[in-house]
This record gives C-alpha cells, structure tokens and sequence, in this order.
C-alpha cells in the first residue's frame, strides 16, 4: 500500500443498504467509521447485527478495520467522506433532497478539513 493510501480514513455517512456495504468493504482494507443518527441501528451493527439483513453477522466481523458511531466527534479524523443517504421522489416526481441537506449540514464543519475528499451518492 503507498504511503498516499495509508494515510486515509475514510467515513461512509448514511448505514442503509448503500452504505453499509459500502463501509464493510472499505473496513476490510482501511480504517473506516460508519456514521449513521439512528442509535438503534448503530447498537445493533457493534452487537453484528443488520436489522435490513444485507449483511450476516461473519460479513461485519470481517471489517476489523470498521467502528460506528452516532456520535460527530469520531469523524474528527477522517479524510474521505463518502455520504449516501437516501433521495426519495416525493408527490411530484421530484428527489427530496431534505436527507442529503441535513447530511451536508452534520458534516459541513467536517469536510472543511484541508485535503478531505467528499463525494455524494444519490440512492
């Protein structure tokens, strides 16, 4: 791995079916945080267990590199955010970006960080 490489931590902001996947993937590899606001969710995926049954309870253990949290203060240290929370359509057809808003909002003091990568996936 390039020193480049080493050097990052990556945050996946948003657990769903998108997301999680997506930080038990990267969790393999680098250190990850996955961040979601549902303090449900994030007690039963540290137990290993995924409510939505995307992923078994092996699949999580195999991230050794991954925590959640719920908490803003553990994203202090990443570099890469990587934000995937939902855009439903609404009555008209049209994407409800309020997720993606709030989402941009949690982080926006985050993401300032000099060198960060931000990138937005639509679902």
């Amino acid at each position: 791995m390039s020193a480049k490489i080493s050097g990052i931590r990556i945050c996946v902001i948003g657990l769903g079916y998108v997301g999680l996947p997506l930080a038990v993937e990267f969790g393999k590899k680098f250190n990850t945080v996955g961040f979601d606001i549902n303090s449900s969710r994030i007690k039963s995926l540290c137990e290993g267990i995924d409510q939505t049954l995307e992923l078994t309870a092996n699949e999580i253990a195999e991230s050794t590199f991954l925590e959640f949290t719920e908490d803003l203060k553990d994203l202090n240290s990443s570099n890469v955010f990587i934000v995937t929370v939902p855009t439903p359509l609404g009555k008209n057809r049209k994407p409800d970006l309020n997720f993606l808003l709030s989402a941009s909002k949690y982080g926006g003091r985050l993401y300032s960080c000099i060198g960060s990568n931000i990138r937005f996936n639509a679902q």
